[in-house]
């Protein structure tokens, strides 16, 4: 990926709104929503594999 020049003579500006602090407290009620449930996954270990040995023929 690589860098974007301005072109000459213009320039580039985003302003955002303030955000309300009604819309701030939904904000970090969504993100501790999100972290808590992806604390709750539980991390499911790889079975292991369990080598045998060859039956003899006889």
């Amino acid at each position: 990926m690589g860098h974007i020049r301005e072109p000459k003579g213009v320039d580039f500006f985003i302003k955002s709104e303030p955000l309300t602090e009604q819309v701030r407290e939904e904000i970090s009620e969504f993100i501790r929503e999100y972290k808590n449930k992806s604390a709750a996954k539980t991390i499911q270990k790889k079975a292991q594999i369990q080598k045998f040995e060859p039956v003899s023929t006889k």
